[in-house]
């Protein structure tokens, strides 16, 4: 082209205007944005001719016609418009047709070529960045921040479309793989990095309440809780931090979330601790609070290759109900007693603490009948898992000893999307939008794309 950028603006009465609005800006920011709205609209325009150049070409398009076998005619060249991220797009293609009008329609080579669908209105680089923001806020948030950052006007209810569209995919597709897996086909392990893949692998489960419509298509009703089960697939290194210390960190995370029975997440639990290497894997543990639902999942799944370990902070609350029952809480008595404990939990030896309560169980005849059973309970639960409190082995192991790592997955993953104040969801609408955060946090959400 021979024309100069600025002789080129010129020439087009919507970028001059974009141009001259330069001119008038008085502020740093103002100089910024209005740059921005001329550089979307230059790089539309760019795009444009490249476009419209590529559809006038026809010798390269060696179509015939699926039915009848005739060489294709081309038809002429006609409009086609599409919403992208810099803007809307318009330009001219060639169309092709049966000379013996098989009824093929009008086939568009360079839309094939440009992987667009008829009828299609928005290009999918729109369509990832909007679902991306609905992947952390609101809808109606998400139409607004998106129209702030790019100019581009898509409504709310659109966008909710396109996550349920593309979540029912996502969803489809791990349905597929589980199906696959039940029936006796391994997945391959994702390629992880050979330093990650040596480090311990931690797996973890827990369950938070999401506030769901008692109805579908409606929203009236009272609320109704379910509980989504989360799954954790960590590995972990150390480090030293700023003050010399050597301290744990998760290098590498996936989840897996199911609003269902345990019987659906252990399969899932499952295809996700295979694509992440639990065969070779030198260093396994399972780490979860005294639940028997995911304990069963551990005995199920994990048992004969991972240790398992009860969230240390979850014992010490059980042996602190003990002590509450027994010498009364709010004594110095409880409290030092509860302390000297705790150190022999942390050290491996919680036998000396189930002896310890049941030997007063016994022997101490002042004991309230409902105290006695608090304490019993207690015991009881230790003594079911004598073998998952180790934990100054653990942590010699570089194991972590609490749960903490699956509680902040719930946290992020699910309380701070989906139990904002006033948010009650339909099965179908959390579904879509948790498979589509799920790819986001386990690095696919590009895959879920193309």
């Amino acid at each position: 082209m021979s024309e100069t950028l600025f002789e080129a603006i010129e020439s087009e009465p919507h970028l001059n205007e974009l141009k001259m609005n330069l001119y008038k800006c008085m502020k740093l920011n103002d100089y910024v944005l209005a740059a921005l709205k001329l550089g979307f609209a230059i790089a539309a325009l760019i795009l444009e001719a490249i476009l419209n150049d590529a559809g006038k070409a026809e010798d390269e398009y060696d179509y015939f016609c699926p039915i009848c076998g005739a060489r294709l005619n081309s038809k002429g060249l006609k409009s086609r418009t599409i919403d992208s991220l810099i803007g809307q797009l318009t330009w001219r293609r060639r169309v092709l047709r049966c000379p013996k009008h098989c009824e093929i329609g009008q086939i568009a080579p360079l839309d094939e070529k440009l992987d667009i669908k008829p009828y299609q209105r928005y290009s999918l680089e729109l369509i990832k960045m909007a679902c991306l923001l609905a992947v952390f806020i609101p809808y109606d948030i998400s139409s607004k921040i998106l129209n702030q950052l790019t100019g581009v006007s898509i409504c709310a209810n659109t966008i909710w479309n396109w996550v349920q569209n593309i979540g029912r995919e996502i969803m489809e597709k791990v349905h597929e793989d589980v199906n696959r897996l039940e029936s006796g086909i391994i997945p391959e392990a994702e390629k992880i990095d050979p330093i990650i893949s040596e480090l311990p692998m931690v797996i973890g489960a827990d369950g938070v309440f999401v506030p769901f419509r008692p109805e579908k298509n409606t929203p009236k009703g009272k609320t109704v809780w379910f509980e989504v089960k989360i799954g954790i697939i960590a590995r972990i290194a150390k480090r030293i931090n700023s003050k010399g210390k050597e301290v744990s960190y998760i290098a590498r995370k996936r989840l897996v979330a199911i609003l269902g029975d345990i019987n659906i997440f252990k399969p899932q639990l499952m295809l996700l601790s295979i694509k992440e290497g639990i065969k070779t894997a030198k260093q396994i543990a399972w780490i979860s609070d005294g639940g028997k639902g995911f304990w069963g999942v551990h005995k199920d799944l994990f048992s004969k290759t991972a240790q398992g370990i009860l969230d240390f902070y979850h014992a010490s609350q059980n042996i602190w109900k003990a002590a509450k029952g027994w010498l009364d809480g709010r004594t110095s008595e409880a409290k030092n007693w509860f302390n000297k404990a705790r150190k022999k939990l942390k050290a491996g030896k919680a036998t000396e603490i189930i002896d310890e309560l049941r030997t007063e169980v016994k022997e101490n005849e002042t004991l309230s009948d409902k105290t006695s059973e608090e304490m019993e309970r207690v015991s009881s639960y230790l003594e079911q898992h004598v073998g998952h409190m180790d934990y100054n082995c653990y942590k010699k192991s570089g194991l972590p000893i609490g749960s903490g790592l699956v509680e902040s997955a719930c946290k992020w993953l699910i309380q701070q999307r989906f139990k904002g104040v006033g948010m009650r969801w339909s099965f179908e609408g959390f579904n879509n939008l948790l498979y589509l955060r799920l790819a986001w946090v386990n690095e696919n959400y590009d895959d879920v794309f193309g």
